[in-house]
């Protein structure tokens, strides 16, 4: 995968992704018996609510601890920057041979001494080996092998069929696909016509990097979304995974130059000090992560405190995206002291507040 193609790639996709969405919505279609249909809620003014909505924090705050799945440490990655760590739940449901993939590079210690070499505003902020072959260019680099049990060459991996999918579907209108809603905690759209689901490109999204070829990706060079959802890139990349935390190492990145933020000097560029599976490391640094479950009430609460806002709305839209539905990250709490109070959990909502290959 070379710098140029995907950078030609990606800049198309980039003027695709602006363009808005056809504002009629989509027809209904069948559910298939794995989709969770949420509830309606009718949209209404906050003044008018009849029950005051309590606030995100006060529901996750009282969210029994069923209503919590543990991150599976072998699908979560560790990566490790000058200023800190950032955990990336993989997708395996979705991508499973770029998953399997990039479990074996980070086994094999690919990442650990590469380096993040773009960040263009409102887009992306993407990694990979920037000594890499340039093919479009006609530059032969000093590419860094790939460790054993990585492979070269991998299927694109779009999208999956729908059937066995449990997708918890929100009732609200999505612009871009017929249904979206949650999967396994990752944001999810699908289309009961053809009987396909994919992950979205939603902020906080992880892809692999591709040029030209649909099937030229590999893992080995990987981005996350920084700014506005860009969900023209949906079915054109393969997603495989999401931030969970520590996003703010990433978004918060000088950006880059004018050819659509690639870093102009090698100086420029971050190190990346470490790439490792959670599971690899020792119990004691191994990071333990919660995600809510969207099969529960407290999710359905959750996305209606969003829709119907309170005290300092003063219009409360009644509506929430699949975007701004994203669903919350916690670090396990620890088992409280018999004589000691609890403290609370440290919970990320993910939400906007009020007044962002070369193999």
């Amino acid at each position: 995968m070379t710098m140029s193609t995907s950078l030609t790639l990606l800049a198309a996709l980039t003027l695709t992704a602006s363009l808005p969405a056809s504002a009629a919505a989509p027809a209904a279609a069948p559910r298939p018996a794995t989709e969770k249909a949420a509830p309606r809620v009718a949209a209404q003014p906050a003044s008018a609510a009849a029950k005051p909505v309590r606030s995100s924090a006060d529901i996750l705050a009282t969210a029994p601890a069923a209503d919590w799945r543990d991150v599976d440490p072998d699908n979560l990655l560790v990566m490790s920057l000058p200023k800190g760590q950032v955990f990336i739940e993989l997708a395996p449901r979705f991508a499973p041979a770029h998953v399997d993939n990039i479990r074996a590079l980070a086994r094999g210690g690919y990442y650990d001494g590469l380096a993040i070499v773009r960040v263009q505003d409102n887009f992306v902020t993407q990694w990979g080996d920037p000594d890499a072959d340039d093919e479009e260019a006609g530059i032969k680099g000093k590419a860094k092998p790939f460790p054993a049990g990585a492979k070269a060459r991998l299927p694109a991996e779009f999208s999956i069929p729908l059937k066995g999918v449990p997708m918890t579907v929100l009732p609200d209108v999505d612009g871009w696909a017929p249904r979206a809603g949650q999967v396994d905690g990752f944001p999810a759209a699908a289309d009961p016509k053809t009987g396909r689901a994919w992950l979205a490109h939603c902020y906080g999204s992880v892809g692999a990097g591709r040029g030209n070829a649909v099937d030229s990706s590999t893992g080995a060079e990987l981005y996350a979304v920084i700014g506005h959802a860009p969900r023209g890139l949906d079915l054109n990349i393969t997603v495989v995974g999401r931030v969970l935390k520590g996003m703010e190492f990433l978004s918060s990145l000088p950006r880059g130059g004018a050819a659509m933020g690639f870093y102009d000097k090698p100086e420029q560029r971050l190190g990346i000090e470490r790439v490792a599976l959670a599971s690899a490391l020792p119990e004691d640094q191994r990071p333990s992560l919660q995600v809510l479950r969207t099969d529960t009430t407290t999710w359905q609460e959750l996305l209606n405190a969003r829709r119907h806002r309170g005290g300092w709305f003063v219009h409360s839209p009644g509506y929430t995206d699949l975007c701004s539905a994203s669903v919350p990250v916690r670090a396990k709490p620890a088992p409280a002291a018999p004589a000691a109070a609890a403290s609370g959990p440290d919970v990320k909502l993910n939400e906007p507040k009020s007044p962002a290959t070369r193999r």
